[in-house]
Formats: structure tokens, sequence, C-alpha cells
């Protein structure tokens, strides 16, 4: 199991260094090839601004959501702090997440030793998002979570922040290990609430003989979207970035509060493998899929992830669907 996870981290550095390469800044594609892994999208003015993970966070922007412009990347060189804190690390930044609080754009993102959880979020902000305002310029704030292996049995990454009824702001993260957790943060949105809360809100069950504290109990990737009353939590299960043999797909709960517990539509709470399926690959089209987020714009839902592309070689790819809704207040995804 650790030898897949090594190779699994370098399959992801691999794709996301050769797609570096071939996309130059000012680079338009279409959506259906445009090349992300772990995208996540807000929208400033009349432009949609995407980020996932890629050397120093990869950025797109579009107009209409299908025609995507290659951006600068958030950071021109890897952020001191964690080019310390991770051993080997260099730059490569996985699964971010923007959002807009108190005026400000506030990037999480994820810092990782393959195959460990050596792991770190840290935070990043901005006034805006438009690369030709003379107010853009990022600010990294730093290191908001670190785990280490021996000491924590969860992994600092793939961050998701979400304010509560009470506009008092929630982190969700993890892959792998003993799930997704939840913890409490300031107002500020870059530190830990004292005293500290954490919960555990979504795992699956990991086989005994694993060689490894990752164990195989595939679970990464939480996302809370707010809806009718409810929270949402989305997450992704088994194995991405093994191009035509992926198998990822997302699952969904929900909860009335932020904290849990998230039940699927049987009632069986997530953090006991429970999770209703809303996406995974069909092997036709795309092999497996996941890594979303969620959104409102204009009245629409939209879910956003990346697919492995089964006409060209299972290359990631960017995906956009409306979400709907079912009499029972379930999301789900017109299949094509």
């Amino acid at each position: 199991m650790k030898k897949s996870l090594f190779l699994l981290a370098l399959t992801i550095a691999a794709v996301v260094h050769a797609q570096q390469r071939q996309s130059s800044v000012g680079t338009v594609t279409t959506t259906a090839q445009t090349p992300v892994h772990d995208p996540v999208m807000i929208k400033e003015g009349n432009t949609f601004y995407l980020f996932c993970t890629g050397f120093g966070i990869s950025v797109f922007s579009s107009t209409d959501l299908q025609n995507w412009k290659r951006e600068k990347p958030v950071f021109a060189t890897a952020p001191e702090w964690a080019v310390a804190a991770v051993p080997g690390y260099r730059g490569h930044t996985w699964a971010p997440d923007i959002s807009y609080h108190n005026g400000m754009y506030y990037l999480y993102y994820s810092v990782s030793a393959f195959g460990k959880n050596t792991s770190c979020i840290g935070v990043a902000v901005n006034k805006t998002l438009d690369p030709a305002s003379p107010d853009f310029k990022w600010e990294d704030k730093g290191k908001l979570l670190h785990s280490v292996p021996g000491r924590d049995n969860w992994n600092a990454i793939d961050p998701n922040l979400v304010l509560d009824e009470k506009k008092e702001a929630w982190l969700s993260f993890g892959s792998f290990w003993g799930g997704l957790k939840l913890v409490k943060l300031n107002n500020d949105l870059i530190s830990i609430a004292e005293p500290q809360q954490w919960r555990t809100i979504a795992a699956r069950p990991r086989a005994a003989s694993s060689d490894t504290a990752a164990g195989n109990g595939a679970i990464e990737a939480p996302f809370i979207f707010q809806k009718n009353g409810y929270y949402y939590l989305f997450a992704s299960w088994d194995y991405c970035c093994q191009g035509e043999k992926s198998n990822y797909k997302v699952v969904v709960g929900r909860s009335k509060t932020v904290s849990g517990p998230y039940t699927d539509k049987t009632g069986k709470p997530m953090e006991l493998n429970g999770g209703s399926l809303i996406i995974e690959g069909d092997g036709k089209k795309w092999f497996g899929a996941g890594h979303n987020a969620a959104y409102t714009f204009e009245g629409k839902d939209y879910i956003i992830y990346h697919g492995y592309d089964a006409e060209d070689k299972g290359r990631s790819k960017l995906r956009i669907d409306e979400l709907l809704w079912d009499a029972e207040g379930w999301p789900y995804v017109k299949k094509n």
C-alpha cells in the first residue's frame, strides 16, 4: 500500500508537470479539454476563476464557463515555510479552496510529502482576482494546520472552508488515514479557534493488514455546500490519478448542523462508511471522476470536478455539470 500511494503521488506530479509544459500562460482551451486536478471556482465581476493542483497553484479564467484561459500561478516560487515544513516539497501544490469573506479572497492550499501525512494546509489572501488590477497581490499567511506521522491519524490536505448559520468558520479537510475532519476557525479565518473543536465527519474502514498508516480506506476531498436548511457533505471515494484505471467517485450525505453527523439516503452515518453515490465514471467517455466543489451562480447550482478522459488515454480534464435536486432534497447530476 505504501508503494502504491507513492506511485499515485508520482503520477499526479508527472501529469500536472506535463500539463504545465504543454500549456503556457494565455492558452485557451474548452472545458472538456482543460487539464485540471482538484478544481475549485469563484466568480468576480463577469469572470470565473478556477484554481487547481499544480506548480504554484494553477489558475484559469473564463467569462462563459466554456473557454478557459491559463493565468499565471498564484506562487512564482514555493513558500519558504512550506519548503522547511515538508521535506521534498518544491512548489507542486495540491487541492486549493477559494472563497470570499470580509472584503478578501481566501485561498487555502495543501503541501504534502508523497505517501505520508507529513502535510500542511496554508492560506493566502488577495483583494482581487483580476491580475490587471493594481490591487492584485497574493499575500501568503503561512501555515494553518500541520499533520505529523506517528502523532496524527489524519492528513492535513484537501481543505474546504464553510461558514455555519452563525457565520462561524469551520474547515473540513482530510485524505485516507482516519478519514475527513472538521475544525473550528477564528473569525480571522487563518487560525484555529480555542478551545479547539474537532470532529470526524466521514471515514471508511481500513484493512488491518495495511503496511502504512494511511490504510486503504480511500476517502478524501470534503466539500460542504448549504442548501434548503441542510449542509451537504460531498466526498471522493476510491482511487484517483491512475489514468484508465482510475475508479474515483463522489458520494454525498447531509446534516442539519455543520458538525454533523452526516448521513446518506439510507440514514447511514458517513463516519461509518455511509455515502450516497452521485458521480462515477462510465468507462466509455470517462473513467473515474471526483474531487468536486459545488457553487451557486446566477440562481443555478453547479458541481465541478475532474474526470479521466476515456478518449484521451485517461488524462484528467475539467468537468462542469448543473447540480439538480430531487423531491427529497438530494442532489443528482443528469447522465449524458
